[in-house]
């Protein structure tokens, strides 16, 4: 990484979050706690150093399957569940004891995608968080794979992480793995795999680079580091992914030495509650405008008016989140909308004057104002 790189990743880092893998924390018949003790004594001399930390740790459900001598993850959603149960008290038992010898407390936070996605529970969350770092605890997040059922799931540790980046306001999130950064091809099928140090535009393309391929106890493979790194730049926050074997890993990131892949953040940072709007909350629908509306609300950061709405899928209530996109069906962004969709249906073209003739009221002229609306696409 250069300087000038460095010195933005590290100028101004006051709050990380550290998501680590299942293929860094276990092994084969248990939990990795080597790996375990170095990390929580790196943890600690960065809250030593005024770097607060909080983890979003894998692993309950690799070390429920290796406690329970089990060869694969069960299939069955209960079964999944209740091997998680059994995971999750030796994984926060092995942090809690390694984090001690530092002198430190951990507290454990289990949470679901409902939890984040409803605006009290999200705040409250957040303050909940905020208060155990001001205690100087480190908090351990996992996803309560006991009770999500698939509705309410995260779907893997790194979006996971990714959304708790945001809720705190982190600067940096890193992604410790057994891979160690973004390869242009498989470095596990590919002798000569390059690691790709810098990314400044992680678009859609480079999902297509990373890949699918997932470890045995593991949810989630490169491609969704890649989408969480794609939420975090959009959302001003820089990312790295680097290998959770290396030594001194986190420390070699603050001093410049380590290898990995460093994602470039975008220039302007969203507020918090545009990162709930855009990258936190699922869509209850889609919108599709046309190029004058696109230019308006891509470009020249205006309202999303019913003029330049187009078509209307799904149904959505007022208040909802709704994608909108072009038409060559790329979507654009989300919003939180003034209408319901049936309304939006007979508005739709119309100029701001003609609602009340159509609906026989009035409420809005905007479909989706711009303080409620996030630009989520890549530059084109």
């Amino acid at each position: 990484m250069n300087t000038q790189l460095h010195s933005r990743l590290t100028g101004s880092v006051h709050r990380i979050v550290v998501k680590v893998g299942s293929g860094v924390l276990t092994r084969k018949n248990s939990l990795n706690t080597d790996i375990i003790a170095s990390l929580s004594g790196q943890i600690c001399r960065l809250y030593d150093r005024g770097i607060q930390v909080i983890l979003v740790s894998s692993g309950a459900m690799a070390a429920g399957v290796t406690k329970l001598g089990l060869s694969k993850r069960p299939s069955g959603i209960p079964k999944r569940q209740a091997v998680s149960a059994i995971g999750q008290a030796d994984l926060i038992r092995e942090w809690e004891k390694a984090v001690e010898i530092c002198g430190r407390k951990v507290a454990q936070l289990l949470l679901t995608r409902g939890d984040l996605t409803n605006r009290v529970r999200y705040l409250n969350a957040r303050n909940t968080i905020n208060t155990l770092l001001n205690w100087q605890v480190l908090p351990i997040i996992n996803e309560n794979d006991t009770v999500a059922v698939k509705s309410l799931q995260f779907g893997d540790n790194d979006n996971l992480g990714a959304m708790i980046t945001m809720l705190m306001d982190a600067d940096l999130m890193v992604n410790l793995t057994d891979i160690g950064g973004l390869y242009d091809k498989d470095p596990r099928l590919h002798n000569d795999a390059q690691l790709i140090r810098v990314v400044d535009h992680p678009g859609a393309w480079i999902e297509d680079m990373a890949g699918t391929i997932a470890g045995p106890l593991g949810t989630g493979g490169m491609r969704t580091k890649i989408t969480a790194a794609r939420k975090l730049t959009t959302a001003g926050i820089p990312k790295i992914i680097a290998c959770g074997f290396s030594p001194d890993i986190l420390l070699s990131i603050f001093e410049n030495t380590f290898e990995g892949t460093y994602f470039v953040p975008k220039t302007e940072k969203l507020n918090s509650r545009k990162k709930w709007i855009g990258l936190t909350l699922e869509p209850k629908g889609r919108i599709t405008i046309d190029a004058g509306a696109k230019d308006a609300v891509v470009r020249q950061h205006k309202s999303l008016l019913p003029s330049g709405i187009i078509r209307v899928d799904d149904y959505f209530d007022v208040g909802d989140p709704v994608e909108f996109m072009d038409q060559d069906n790329r979507i654009l962004g989300m919003g939180l909308v003034n209408y319901n969709a049936t309304d939006v249906l007979k508005i739709m073209g119309c100029q701001t004057s003609q609602i009340k003739d159509r609906l026989g009221y009035r409420p809005y002229d905007e479909v989706i104002h711009r303080d409620n609306l996030v630009i989520t696409a890549d530059p084109v």
